[in-house]
């Protein structure tokens, strides 16, 4: 099936970063950013409309175009808040643990009911700001579990230079391509399952780079 065409506001520059003050302005953001996720969750992108969200945000449409201007703004807003928490992954002591730890976290979000997770990356798909903004926000993902692989590495589990972003990639993807490609149904083995096998692979030197000049 052919996707439907972007909305034209979706090729627009994205919105500049909004400031987070408190008071007024922060209560009206998180009551317009609740109103996109259950929209989005409840009826998909195609019937997310900014009317949509000002009337279940109790606020004035013209408060929502003016503060996010479309339904692209809206949504890379609701991609930068997931980014100002202080979520970091759990260390397990191992790192087959610490894997399986993030890959139930990521089962978790993706078969929540509505999937709110599952319904963003959709919407990512028709929306170039909504993209850029995911993105932006998997990119600080990823910074953020390259711990698990520099932990491994000092414990001995790994061989030094083992390309954390590559590691991280071959452990969650299967989570991804089975519940939001394919929509199996869910594998409660599948996250540590995973991890299991990316583990295997990294400590066997599948994700180790070769070194560099200087550490020779």
């Amino acid at each position: 099936m052919t996707p439907a065409a972007p909305r034209p506001e979706d090729d627009r520059p994205a919105p500049p970063p909004l400031r987070r003050p408190g008071g007024r302005t922060t209560r009206i953001r998180t009551q317009v950013l609740d109103a996109v996720r259950a929209e989005l969750g409840e009826h998909g992108y195609d019937q997310l409309t900014v009317d949509a969200v000002a009337a279940r945000a109790g606020v004035h449409r013209t408060t929502v175009y003016r503060r996010w201007g479309d339904v692209g703004g809206l949504l890379a807003d609701v991609y930068d808040a997931a980014g100002d928490d202080d979520w970091r992954p759990r260390d397990t002591g191992s790192l087959q643990g610490d894997l399986a730890a993030l890959n139930h976290e990521i089962q978790e979000a993706l078969t929540a009911r509505p999937s709110i997770a599952a319904a963003l990356i959709a919407a990512s798909f028709r929306s170039d700001v909504a993209a850029r903004a995911q993105r932006r926000l998997w990119e600080d993902r990823y910074t953020r579990c390259e711990i698990v692989v520099s932990r491994a590495v000092r414990r001995g589990e790994l061989p030094p230079h083992t390309d954390a972003r590559r590691l991280l990639i071959a452990a969650t993807a299967p989570l991804y391509h089975e519940l939001v490609l394919l929509q199996t149904p869910l594998d409660p083995h599948l996250p540590d399952h995973a991890a299991r096998t990316a583990a295997l692979a990294a400590s066997a030197g599948v994700f180790a780079e070769p070194p560099s000049d200087a550490d020779l």
